[in-house]
């Protein structure tokens, strides 16, 4: 079994409209709405790959009524979320049929008592001795300790379990700290970390703060990778348009499946950029065409760069 954590889930709502234009009205031309949170997202592409999921993290109220209801409704995946009071956030992204672009509006989360987050620690305890690998993805909901990833990357560890963390700011920096097996940042996330904008000596830096190997998202140029064996660059086989939206995560499913699968580098970081890239030019957001994966996988380009260098 795979666990993903999402602390903050969410239910996503995209709206799809002919032309988004500020200060004006629109016309919503399609809805869609999913169970979503990053590590949901993960969980989704994993199951979709085969492996056995779980996922876990907080929802409460109407909307995480709804997105249990959802959840249910994703074959392959089991709900172990943990009860809040609060309610479950959701998210917005409006989608421009005529540019393809995104706007995305996202709420901050519900507010997470020390109760909640004691009882969540006693089901993650649970659920890790079972697990082959562990994501932790995402933001953290107001009241959870900024500390919380790192406290969940100690315990995966002492369990023997590789984790594979994806989030942002502090909890990132205290996250590194404690020595996760791949941290995947995008570069407005690495430069952050680091305070370097170059992403190869960036990718390099934090991998000295603590992960055994650091995964860079270049966007559409595909992804950097710095890790004990070397670091690669792996590319899309052409310039891609489409709804951005779930890519990162569908990467972040590639290499943690590869990982619990036991493959080398080269082969994890073909397998996540041909599913980011499958994602991309999904007409769902989130959603890929596994014939149009299996096309990709065998086009992505992988790239020797330089040594790692510790």
């Amino acid at each position: 079994m795979i666990l993903t954590v999402t602390l903050n889930t969410a239910l996503d709502v995209t709206y799809q409209v002919p032309r988004l234009l500020p200060h004006a009205s629109h016309r919503v031309s399609a809805v869609t709405e999913r169970a979503g949170g990053k590590g949901i997202n993960v969980a989704r592409v994993l199951a979709a790959l085969g492996h056995e999921v779980t996922a876990t993290g907080f929802a409460g109220g109407p909307v995480g009524s709804v997105v249990r209801g959802l959840l249910a409704r994703s074959p392959g995946v089991v709900d172990a979320l943990v009860p809040c009071a609060g309610t479950t956030r959701r998210t917005v992204a409006v989608a421009d049929a005529g540019t393809g672009d995104t706007t995305q509006f996202n709420e901050p989360g519900p507010l997470i008592t020390a109760a909640e987050w004691s009882r969540f620690l006693a089901r993650y305890e649970d659920l890790v001795s079972g697990a082959r690998a562990v994501a932790l993805c995402g933001s953290l909901p107001p009241g959870v300790p900024v500390g919380a990833y790192a406290l969940l990357v100690r315990s995966a560890r002492a369990a023997g379990v590789p984790v594979l963390l994806d989030t942002s700011g502090e909890a990132l920096r205290r996250g590194v700290a404690a020595r996760p097996e791949i941290i995947k940042p995008n570069a407005a996330e690495l430069a952050e970390l680091t305070g370097s904008r170059d992403p190869l000596p960036a990718t390099r830096d934090a991998r000295r703060r603590g992960a055994h190997a650091v995964v860079t998202s270049l966007g559409p140029a595909g992804l950097l990778a710095a890790t004990a064996e070397g670091c690669w660059q792996a590319s899309p086989p052409r310039p891609l348009s489409g709804n951005p939206t779930g890519a990162g995560d569908s990467a972040v499913a590639g290499l943690l499946s590869a990982l619990a699968e036991g493959l080398d580098w080269p082969d994890r970081l073909t397998r996540a950029v041909a599913l980011s890239a499958a994602t991309v030019l999904a007409p769902v957001a989130g959603e890929f065409d596994p014939g149009v994966y299996e096309e990709l996988r065998g086009a992505v380009r992988v790239t020797a760069t330089v040594a790692s260098g510790g």
